[in-house]
């Protein structure tokens, strides 16, 4: 999954760049940033010192953010900034002994990702908390919420793209449970190779 982040996020802003004009890079760079925010939740849940985990983010926010506004032409805080706001959020959360508090400290954060120009905005510290509080099953479910709330709010209809790595997470094993409970019959699956390479002949020559 981190391969499949850093490569979707190079894909994203090496299409940013140098060719803003194709989609089809911007597509596939939505996938990134989900993988990215779950890898948080998970850094989170299991670091051995959340302080020093939380201070990691802050030292490669800080060295991301000069490359960030040189590569991308902005004038715009780096998403690791966002990462490292949303841990510290989970960190406080964690230590609030009331439901108001936590609400009114979401809601804080929130105003303040959307007001100042952080990568994601409120958008990525809610897909974070979606991470780390919702049950499995409704990882895809909410997700699509959201995106559709900022399709609502702010038009982002490529974000609708970045629900496929949730799906995985949350439906990855079970589905690949099914799929291996399907079995191809002995001939099929040792016949396959050379009988489509005839087919594929076969249609050749009569093209």
């Amino acid at each position: 999954m981190q391969w499949i982040a850093m490569l979707t996020m190079l894909i994203d802003h090496v299409g940013l760049v140098f060719f803003p004009d194709q989609e089809l890079w911007r597509i596939v760079g939505r996938i990134a940033f989900p993988i990215y925010a779950y890898a948080l939740v998970q850094g989170h849940r299991y670091t051995s010192s959340r302080p020093r985990y939380m201070l990691r983010l802050a030292v490669i926010a800080a060295l991301s953010q000069i490359p960030y506004q040189l590569a991308l032409d902005t004038r715009g805080l780096n998403v690791v900034v966002t990462l490292f706001v949303g841990a510290l959020v989970l960190y406080l959360l964690e230590r609030s002994k009331s439901w108001i508090l936590s609400s009114m400290l979401i809601v804080a954060a929130c105003t303040l990702l959307n007001d100042l120009p952080f990568d994601y905005g409120a958008y990525g510290l809610m897909l974070i908390l979606i991470f780390r509080y919702a049950k499995p099953s409704w990882l895809a479910p909410l997700h699509m919420l959201l995106n559709l709330l900022f399709l609502f709010v702010n038009n982002w209809e490529l974000q609708m793209w970045s629900v496929i790595p949730t799906v995985l997470i949350a439906y990855g094993p079970q589905i690949w449970r099914k799929l291996e409970a399907v079995r191809v019959s002995r001939w099929v699956w040792r016949s396959f190779y050379p009988l489509h390479l005839v087919l594929i002949a076969v249609i050749r020559v009569f093209m």
